[in-house]
């Protein structure tokens, strides 16, 4: 069984309150302090650190606001903010919204109440209402994904990945495209990353483009594809996430259709499961992990009074595979 206070105490044969003490920081004669400590290493206590900050009014827990868990994207920066914190000292808490933005708001109240000591939001959008949440927290706050005008924030290079992307399977001899996007309320990846793939085919020349709008779902797009087909094939699908570009996939194979013989197909985010799957699926990898190592150190140095950057890009790569094909030597 677990020990506690009580038990600490008993062995010890002091008061409760003097365990108490000694856990938190107060003053504790050197052989009071001696004995407390002998029995704690004897039991293996491990004290409540979050209740013990409580108390004192401070934590080292920071509190993290994710849009959903059933996300590659969210699990490596997590794990990557999770590594960093413990080397530093920090623990994690992780909350929840089910991409519903009011949740995003109380969640950032309900951290504050728990007195964490800094918040990181991966947003999926960003209003006055979280300005104001945060400004009324009064402790330090880092967004992932969306740029504040008045928070510290990390961004993935949106505009640049789908620019890139655009040439890319332009100069693969693509001309006729269908874009599917998720809403453009999502500034970072439903209008700067699907303005910049516009803006990179537009670069390479004359080509035709059809945008149709689904959500982050596999399902929603398998379904929006669907549609697309039945009024048009194109040379290429793209789509805002590998996660839609896998339902795309799975409505072109329902259609009798061969990747990337009759079409190619990309997609954004370098999921681990884009290159087990056949074809294997050419993407945009963005360095989630570094992006969470990256929030975890810029948070503690925000707590610690350092000075961080206000707004930090994150990398990427395009990553060539199987679903792509080479119109330019098409027979």
């Amino acid at each position: 069984m677990k020990a506690t206070i009580s038990d600490i105490a008993l062995m010890a044969q002091v008061s409760k309150s003097t365990v108490s003490r000694y856990l938190n920081g107060g003053y504790v004669s050197a052989a009071t302090s001696e004995k407390i400590e002998a029995v704690i290493k004897e039991t293996k206590y491990e004290p409540n650190s979050f209740a013990q900050s409580l108390k004192l009014k401070k934590t080292n827990f920071i509190g993290v606001i994710i849009p959903r868990l059933d996300s590659y994207t969210m699990t490596k920066m997590l794990m990557g903010i999770d590594e960093r914190l413990k080397e530093l000292g920090f623990q994690m808490l992780v909350a929840n919204t089910d991409q519903i933005l009011d949740r995003e708001v109380e969640n950032i109240h309900a951290f504050a109440r728990q007195k964490v000591a800094g918040i990181i939001l991966m947003a999926t959008r960003l209003t006055s209402e979280h300005n104001e949440a945060f400004e009324d927290a009064g402790i330090p706050a880092l967004i992932i994904g969306q740029e504040s005008d008045v928070l510290h924030s990390i961004v993935h290079a949106d505009y640049e990945a789908g620019f890139d992307l655009g040439q890319f399977v332009y100069k693969k001899g693509h001309r006729s495209v269908t874009y599917i996007g998720v809403t453009e309320q999502d500034e970072a990846v439903g209008r700067k990353r699907k303005q910049g793939f516009l803006d990179g085919l537009q670069a390479g020349g004359p080509h035709s483009v059809n945008c149709v709008e689904a959500d982050f779902s596999m399902e929603r797009a398998k379904l929006v594809t669907e549609n697309a087909l039945n009024e048009h094939i194109p040379d290429l699908i793209v789509c805002a996430t590998d996660n839609m570009a896998l339902g795309a996939m799975k409505a072109i194979h329902e259609k009798k259709l061969a990747i990337p013989k009759d079409l190619s197909v990309a997609g954004f985010g370098g999921y681990r499961i884009s290159e087990m799957v056949h074809p294997g699926l050419t993407t945009v990898s963005f360095h989630y992990f570094d992006v969470g190592l990256n929030a975890a150190f810029s948070m503690v140095s925000l707590i610690e009074g350092k000075s961080v950057q206000k707004k930090m890009i994150s990398g990427y790569e395009i990553i060539s595979r199987e679903s792509i094909a080479d119109r330019n030597h098409r027979a």
